[in-house]
């Protein structure tokens, strides 16, 4: 579970940089640090959906369509479950609630601790990743969502003080419960040859979080996340 200690590290250490700092990084600072962010999920999306491509012709172009019908199918699912909408007004209720921080009305430790472990676990990156490493290892995708939480988390220390920090908690404590479910479903998975395409989803879904961060394109990804499900039963059907 390296990538959910080092999320939660993460956490940790942006927090506690907020408390002494009291302030954040500067507009052009935050834009680098947004531009650089974004390069790196391009790198590691792309590279985990390339690790699901494997063999001849055939089988790349059955992978790829696979990939797409995954995608589509998840995507209608998670529309029908209504995962973005509900993520979405989770997300409006943090914000209500980090206006009344500002505004000096709220239980700071409470409503901290409330709002930052909502956002930090809402995140799509999180399962993404966790799946990510509990399947193959690769913890990178989560050490990328560890200094986004951290940034994030310098600024909400600042209004909500040590409840910021104890998010870290609950974040550790999902990721890391994703991680070991997957990890126990991989002897399965890659005796009946689902692996790749778990990875070749998972890496088009980090790959979307580029968009997002860059701002180059409003994705509804929460709606993608029932793709992880939907690549090996396509798979599985298929053979």
């Amino acid at each position: 579970m390296t990538g959910s200690i080092l999320n939660a590290a993460g956490i940790l250490m942006g927090g506690a940089l907020g408390l002494i700092l009291r302030r954040q990084f500067s507009a052009s600072t935050q834009l680098a640090l947004r531009g650089l962010i974004g390069v790196l999920t391009v790198v590691i999306g792309l590279h985990v959906t390339w690790s699901g491509f494997n063999g001849n012709f055939f089988q790349v172009f059955k992978q790829a369509v696979i990939l797409v019908l995954a995608l589509t199918v998840g995507r209608f699912t998670g529309r029908w479950l209504r995962i973005q909408r509900t993520l979405n007004r989770l997300g409006k209720y943090a914000g209500e609630r980090i206006e009344r921080a500002r505004q000096g009305d709220a239980n700071r430790l409470n409503d901290g601790f409330a709002v930052c472990a909502l956002l930090f676990c809402a995140g799509p990156l999180g399962p993404v990743g966790a799946v990510e490493e509990g399947l193959t290892g690769y913890w990178q995708p989560l050490a990328l969502k560890m200094v986004m939480d951290g940034l994030a988390a310098m600024g909400f220390a600042s209004i909500f003080g040590w409840g910021a920090m104890l998010s870290a908690l609950p974040v550790f404590v999902l990721q890391g419960t994703i991680t070991q479910a997957a990890h126990a479903l991989e002897p399965f998975l890659r005796a009946h040859n689902l692996v790749d395409s778990v990875n070749a989803v998972g890496g088009m879904l980090i790959f979307c979080v580029a968009l997002i961060v860059m701002e180059l394109k409003k994705v509804e990804l929460a709606d993608y996340l029932p793709s992880l499900a939907m690549a090996p039963l396509i798979t599985w059907l298929w053979h």
